[in-house]
C-alpha cells in the first residue's frame, strides 16, 4: 500500500457533505479533526448514533432541504430559506404549501422535464 492511500484524509466539512449533514450540528470530535477515507466508510456503513439522528432530524443542509422539498437550492434561496431546517420544519413547510414552495417545485419540474426531452433528442440523434 503506498503512503499515499494510507493517509488519504478529507476536512471535516468535506466528509460532512458526503454524508449529507450540516457540519456545526455534528459533534465537536468530528468538526476538529481530519476524517480518512476508511474512517468515512465507516460511518457510511455503520453510522453511530449521532449521524442517524442528524440524518433523520436536521438540522440538515441545503442541499438535503431543496432535495426534501423538490425544489432547487436556488429556489430555497428565492423562497427566503437561507438557514439549515429540521425535518419538523420541512414537514411544517410541506404541510404549508406557500406560495414560493408551490412555484419553485413547478419550476424545478420543468427543468426536469426539459432535461428529459433533451436527453431523449441527443439519444435519438445519436442512433441516426
Amino acid at each position: 500500500m503506498s503512503s499515499q492511500q494510507s493517509t488519504q484524509t478529507m476536512k471535516p466539512a468535506t466528509a460532512a457533505k458526503k454524508l449529507g449533514v450540516y457540519l456545526p450540528a455534528t459533534p465537536a470530535s468530528f468538526q476538529e479533526g481530519v476524517v480518512s477515507r476508511a474512517e468515512l466508510n465507516e460511518l457510511q456503513a455503520a453510522p453511530p448514533q449521532w449521524l442517524r439522528e442528524l440524518r433523520e432530524n436536521g438540522p440538515h443542509p441545503r442541499p438535503v432541504v431543496a432535495a426534501k422539498l423538490g425544489v432547487s437550492i436556488a429556489g430555497l434561496a428565492r423562497g427566503g430559506v437561507t438557514e439549515p431546517l429540521t425535518t419538523a420544519q420541512i414537514e411544517a413547510l410541506k404541510q404549508e404549501q406557500p406560495q414560493w414552495l408551490e412555484k419553485e417545485r413547478a419550476t424545478q419540474a420543468e427543468v426536469r422535464r426539459e432535461g428529459a426531452r433533451i436527453k431523449k433528442k441527443n439519444a435519438e440523434r445519436e442512433d441516426r
